[in-house]
């Protein structure tokens, strides 16, 4: 049976460990209705709207000002 030559310290496993686990990259898309990019499944934070319905009400100064 095998059986390990010396204990692995912790380091050296946790960065073992580690090494496998990326971030991605999130899901962004254009607004359908504004062409804004916006995270996908999400509402549209320019102009409030979400699969075809306004979802949230969304200020005009708010929107200017991302425009700029």
């Amino acid at each position: 049976m095998a059986v390990p030559k010396g204990k692995t310290s912790k380091a050296r496993r946790n960065s073992r460990r580690a090494a496998n686990w990326k971030l991605s990259m999130p899901g962004i898309v254009k607004c359908p209705r504004c062409q804004k990019m916006k995270l996908a499944h999400r509402v549209c934070k320019s102009c409030g709207y979400y699969d075809g319905q306004k979802v949230i009400e969304v200020d005009a100064t708010k929107t200017a000002n991302a425009a700029k």
